[in-house]
């Protein structure tokens, strides 16, 4: 069994490394097919944890079910994030690079340069370990951290099983251009409560 930390840094660096760049201007959901490659491979991750009622839509939302542990429960919550980066920055060929123990100092990547005078909070992460592009491309962090963190929530859950309520969970496509979400279909995010995970 992986320690949650490792967990969470394999998948977001598996996920940031698929290309699921959208596109302006498509007149179809998803607006590149490549974002189901993801939604696949998610409903599989899924799959391997136990959940239940796992769909990929024809539109490319991928939605399932963990059910509550807790017994004469009724209550249940949802979480959102969306799987495409943004167009205008490749999502192609991602090349993470993992910075552990960062020592509070400038970043230099492919032509690109994180200072500290430009980022003041980069100071405050000192000691931690930080996850950039090497410049040639998008990292596409936004939004596949909050992906790796709903799933480690949920491998969390199976593989402690501490109580939870009914869990729902809903991966969706064509965010950055704003249009995906349209064509969301609410029946299958059925949760009293629902959070989207994203940005800070």
């Amino acid at each position: 069994m992986k320690t949650l930390k490792k967990f969470i840094l394999d998948s977001f660096i598996k996920y940031v490394k698929i290309d699921t760049m959208s596109l302006e201007n498509q007149n179809q959901t998803p607006s590149t097919e490549k974002q189901f490659n993801l939604a696949h491979i998610l409903a599989s991750e899924l799959e391997e944890l136990g959940l239940i009622n796992i769909e990929v839509s024809k539109n490319c939302f991928v939605t399932a079910t963990l059910p509550s542990n807790i017994k004469d429960n009724t209550l249940s919550i949802g979480f959102i994030a969306h799987m495409d980066t943004i167009p205008g920055f490749s999502g192609k060929n991602v090349n993470p690079q993992i910075i552990e123990n960062y020592d509070g100092n400038t970043i230099k990547l492919n032509g690109i340069e994180l200072n500290p005078n430009k980022f003041p909070y980069l100071p405050s992460l000192k000691g931690k370990t930080l996850i950039t592009t090497d410049g040639t491309t998008v990292l596409g962090a936004d939004d596949k951290a909050g992906i790796a963190n709903i799933m480690a929530m949920l491998y969390h859950y199976v593989t402690t099983n501490e109580p939870h309520v009914e869990i729902h969970v809903a991966f969706t496509p064509d965010e950055e251009i704003g249009e995906g979400i349209e064509k969301f279909d609410i029946s299958k995010f059925p949760c009293d409560y629902a959070y989207t995970v994203d940005g800070g």
